[in-house]
């Protein structure tokens, strides 16, 4: 179990981050074992043409049998609005030393043959690697997997401000949960160290590739937890269900498909994808149901995530 001792259990000591560097490299984790990730499997062959012409070896060798992966390639981001060329950027700028240990901790028997030689080349070839790993399967469907990542982060706000902090990590997922001042991550291994986060804070970051909370190895990285983001069943979904008959004749067929899309905060351009119509037409029903009191919207770094309000829950409830 891996514990991280809160100061005074101050809410100001956590604070939510998107990167997408981290979500580049958990993703390594489905091509070693494809069957643990089923809610990826639509992702794995819209992308297999284009992951043909990769380094598969070296990527692969990025994770271990226990789907480990080296703290160099998942530092703690600072910000909901990361770049992956900036983090790749901060990447490559690894002192071999710790290349050198994170990798040996990964692989303690021997290090695969495509992660051998020179660290600071290794770093390299690394750094290469996930770029065009990036640009080949990531870069495509970024905004898409970004928005469901933004909704998780708007989510988890609403419960801490209504709820409380104990509330909030009890959502996080079924192994996380604060106990007094103490926030506690049960792994599947046998990983275990307790760590404050005096001066350092908590960052929390939402992840499509995680199915239960996973953190740092070392317990000298910076407190960072890493858990399964909501919606992730429905990123690769198009929307086919049917709204209520009632609903239909009131508001128009598109907008009672909108209305029930919005339980949970959505962009514009997720609702776009699901309900396979262009974003333009979806902006414009957007606005008439907000100017009719039945959607709220609040901004989330470059996106505007929209909810039903609770005039549009019992709208759709009484439908």
């Amino acid at each position: 179990m891996i514990e991280y001792e809160l100061v005074d259990n101050d809410l100001g000591e956590v604070r939510f981050a998107i990167s997408p560097l981290n979500e580049l490299v958990l993703s390594l984790r489905t091509l070693r074992d494809p069957g643990r990730f089923p809610l990826q499997l639509p992702w794995l062959r819209a992308t297999e043409a284009a992951r043909a012409g990769l380094p598969l070896d070296l990527l692969r060798a990025l994770t271990n049998e226990e789907l480990w992966t080296p703290d160099f390639l998942t530092p703690r981001p600072y910000t909901p609005l990361g770049r992956i060329d900036d983090e790749l950027s901060a990447v490559s700028t690894t002192p071999t030393s710790v290349v050198r240990a994170d990798l040996a901790e990964v692989h303690a028997d021997a290090l695969p043959p495509a992660l051998r030689g020179r660290p600071d080349r290794v770093l390299t070839r690394v750094v290469e690697a996930l770029r065009d790993y990036w640009d080949a399967c990531f870069e495509p469907y970024w905004q898409r997997m970004r928005t469901v990542l933004e909704a998780d982060v708007v989510y988890r706000g609403r419960v801490t401000a209504q709820s409380g902090l104990a509330a909030m990590f009890a959502d996080l997922a079924q192994h996380i949960h604060l106990e007094d001042n103490v926030v506690c991550v049960r792994l599947r291994s046998n990983l275990s160290y307790r760590a404050t986060t005096a001066g350092r804070g908590l960052t929390l970051a939402p992840s499509l590739f995680s199915r239960r909370a996973s953190s740092p190895i070392s317990p000298d990285e910076a407190p960072h937890i890493m858990y399964p983001a909501r919606g992730l069943g429905t990123l690769w979904q198009t929307e086919t269900s049917t709204p209520a008959l009632a609903l239909v004749g009131l508001i128009g067929r598109v907008r009672a498909r909108l209305m029930g899309l919005l339980e949970t905060p959505t962009s514009s351009t997720e609702l776009a994808v699901r309900l396979d119509v262009t974003p333009t037409a979806v902006n414009q029903h957007l606005r008439a149901l907000r100017a009719a009191g039945l959607l709220i919207s609040a901004r989330h770094g470059r996106s505007v995530l929209y909810r039903r309000s609770d005039l549009g829950d019992r709208l759709v409830h009484g439908a």
